[in-house]
């Protein structure tokens, strides 16, 4: 080893820096200064307490029973009814400031449903915040507060750029413990939970835990690249977060009109397996096969047809059943684009013109019933062969939210939904129909056609 040599070796070994030399293939990674991150970004991130005012009946205690085993069951049954009493009910989640007028990023359902909202800053003052808008599609809010003096600010970065083996840190509020700093490495990116039709987590193993959704999950260099979300029950060093590019025109949006617009072009579709690519005379099975085209859509006036496999929109590849929705979701709205298909094993390019989604609709499968937890698809005659019925009946589910009524009753995906309340379902609109009356809290019957050819019934609570 020559003198040179040993001089930088010494040198990096005083300094920790890492240095490439002409003999070295790569220089190893250096742990960033987390003390100094820390010191720099917690006043950036704010605690959120939430109190939602819910009302509660309960019965009088009968004057004569005092602390008699038997009173509880006694009252049960001959206490007098009470009328239902206002009880406060609170909740708690971490969020970060945006910008130095004050407005903050949260999860949806750190303050879904909230009838007030509390804001702890770093310095341990408490601020009423106001909620701009929220979209419960992305799990995102936007918050605003008002403070005298500038505050300071996260600034986002670029998620797209954010590899994975890259450190991270995340800023929360985990079981009600104030502006905790943990960190890790992003473990994998664009994961799909099931939580939702925009699915494309960052996953990481930086310590994440109840009280930290909304927080911050932060690059080395300081700057947000997600928004901590959601865990798994019982798992170890397992988090995700939101991408903070996705947030991004939400936030936008939310901030402009308190609503999130996204792109719509009206078809259904299935994930293309290597069997069907193969029937379909496809050399690889990425991309999408649609199932269904709806009238009038953008995507009926560009030309699409059913048994067209999607592989690219706008420019951006689609691999699989999750990337359709999420690019054109992002599309803008009145928009030419380039869709690229196979059609009968030939390559074709379509352009179509972006059209805006409903409030209830999806990009992916339209007129999904939120109410039961459920995502639902119409039985087209191709699928209808495949599942081997002698004629399109009913609707099939094509999603289950994660702990929804719908998941505890056991329902899952592939399931024919053939009767709602002993009303027939004979297409997506008759469903469409019967699900729209459905009341919040009411238990709705329906008949199942399983995956496995058997029929029953489920009971689910409308949420």
């Amino acid at each position: 080893m020559n003198i040179r040599r040993i001089l930088m070796y010494s040198l990096m070994a005083l300094t920790g820096l890492c240095f490439t030399s002409p003999g070295d293939s790569l220089a190893k990674p250096v742990s960033p200064d987390f003390v100094e991150l820390a010191k720099r970004l917690k006043p950036t991130v704010v605690n959120i307490r939430t109190v939602k005012n819910v009302k509660t009946s309960g019965r009088q205690v009968h004057p004569f029973m005092g602390n008699d085993p038997f009173g509880d069951l006694f009252n049960r049954f001959f206490g007098q009814q009470m009328p239902q009493q206002p009880r406060k009910q609170q909740g708690m989640g971490s969020g970060f400031i945006t910008s130095a007028d004050g407005f903050i990023l949260t999860n949806n359902h750190v303050v879904q449903g909230a009838d007030e909202i509390i804001v702890k800053m770093a310095d341990g003052r408490e601020i009423k915040a106001e909620l701009k808008g929220s979209d419960d599609k992305l799990d995102v809010a936007l918050l605003k507060i008002n403070d005298k003096a500038p505050l300071p600010f996260a600034e986002l970065g670029d998620s797209d750029s954010l590899e994975v083996g890259e450190w991270v840190m995340a800023i929360g509020n985990p079981f009600g413990l104030s502006h905790t700093v943990t960190a890790g490495i992003v473990s994998a990116k664009g994961r799909v939970i099931g939580s939702g039709p925009y699915d494309d987590y960052i996953q990481t193993d930086a310590s994440i835990n109840p009280g930290n959704s909304g927080g911050p999950l932060f690059s080395s260099s300081g700057k947000v690249i997600g928004i901590n979300t959601a865990i798994i029950a019982n798992g170890q060093g397992i988090g995700f977060a939101i991408p903070v590019n996705m947030a991004k025109s939400v936030a936008e949006q939310l901030k402009t009109s308190g609503k999130v617009i996204r792109g719509y072009i009206g078809v259904n579709f299935d994930k293309l397996s290597p069997k069907l690519a193969k029937s379909l005379g496809l050399a690889s099975d990425k991309g999408v096969i649609v199932t269904n085209v709806q009238k009038d859509s953008p995507a009926d006036k560009a030309g699409l047809k059913v048994e067209d496999v999607i592989v690219q929109f706008d420019g951006k590849p689609v691999n699989t059943d999750t990337d359709l929705p999420k690019v054109v979701a992002a599309a803008p709205i009145g928009k030419e684009v380039k869709m690229v298909v196979f059609r009968k094993a030939k390559r074709l390019e379509l352009k179509i013109v972006v059209g805006q989604q409903s409030g209830a609709a999806t990009p992916a499968l339209a007129e999904p019933a939120a109410s039961i937890g459920i995502n639902v698809q119409e039985v087209t005659p191709e699928l209808a062969r495949q599942l081997g019925l002698k004629a399109p009946r009913g609707v099939m589910v094509s999603e289950v939210k994660p702990g929804s009524s719908a998941d505890e009753a056991g329902m899952v995906r592939g399931d024919l939904i053939l009767e709602l309340n002993g009303q027939q379902v004979d297409s997506l609109q008759s469903f469409a129909a019967q699900a729209a009356k459905v009341a919040k809290g009411e238990v709705v019957r329906l008949l199942l056609r399983r995956p496995d050819g058997s029929f029953g019934y489920v009971a689910v609570t409308a949420e």
